[in-house]
């Protein structure tokens, strides 16, 4: 069974496209199959894999725009294990274009059943930082959306914004989206830190991960040299660590596959 999942925030800068990447190496350091899909304009994910978008032809974009078969958008990466679906500047109009479909909010859904999902255990989408027609179409596909967020005001701030999305998405779309917050770029020496990731566990409980993920500057040095952080530094916090989460989802995967259908 594939287990799917979207990285997800309408705040920038909180290490979405870090956590896709990292999550997906260490997933795949398990011997599972990842397909991690760029959905975001800026297209990070893809050249932290060492592709450069212009030179992309069949994109997310040629996915949800053109109706362009999945499989046709899915290249092999240098990570063992790892596929990826390319992103470029033309998802953009993506917002634009695709709430004038019907059933719109299903269209990345549609295009994963119908190219035999099961080929992966794991697909993980890099979303945009806006909650509109494309992240829409990402929690509708995923069964759980992964919220990074600064232990910061105004990130936790924004989680308001993010929770009225998931209750959208449950109600019109996809009934059984569950999500988690994980904790990105904390430090442990930073009161304000510390103060607010205890009043997010208090406050969310089950719904953040026991993991999180500390600052390491080897995160940021590992996209400049097009290599995941598990391959770049494996012995470093950062890779220690999106192992931990790993494995937590993992664990999340295998209780949903246990559910009656």
């Amino acid at each position: 069974m594939t287990t799917i999942f979207a990285v997800s925030n309408e705040k920038g800068g909180v290490a979405k496209t870090t956590t896709t990447l990292s999550l997906g190496a260490a997933l795949s350091e398990t011997g599972k199959r990842i397909l991690l899909i760029d959905l975001d304009p800026q297209a990070n994910l893809t050249l932290a894999l060492g592709i450069e978008p212009s030179e992309t032809t069949i994109t997310s974009g040629s996915v949800l725009i053109e109706s362009a078969p999945l499989k046709s958008a899915i290249i092999k990466t240098d990570v063992e294990n790892i596929d990826l679906i390319p992103s470029n500047l033309k998802i953009e109009t993506a917002e634009q274009f695709l709430p004038m479909r019907t059933n719109y909010q299903s269209i990345l859904r549609r295009a994963i059943e119908a190219t035999n999902p099961s080929v992966y255990d794991y697909i993980l989408f890099d979303c945009p930082p806006a909650l509109g027609a494309i992240t829409i179409n990402a929690l509708t596909a995923a069964s759980m959306v992964v919220i990074p967020t600064q232990a910061e005001y105004f990130s936790a701030y924004a989680l308001r914004n993010m929770m009225s999305t998931i209750r959208r998405v449950r109600q019109e779309s996809n009934p059984d989206l569950a999500y988690r917050i994980l904790v990105t770029l904390l430090d442990r020496r930073n009161r304000t830190h510390k103060n607010i990731h205890e009043q997010l566990r208090a406050t969310f409980g089950d719904g953040v991960f026991s993991t999180v993920i500390e600052l390491d500057t080897k995160l940021r040095e590992s996209p400049m040299v097009g290599m995941p952080i598990t391959q770049y530094k494996p012995t470093s916090r950062g890779s220690i660590q999106y192992k931990l989460l790993a494995q937590e989802l993992i664990e999340y995967a295998k209780e949903e596959s246990q559910q009656p259908a």
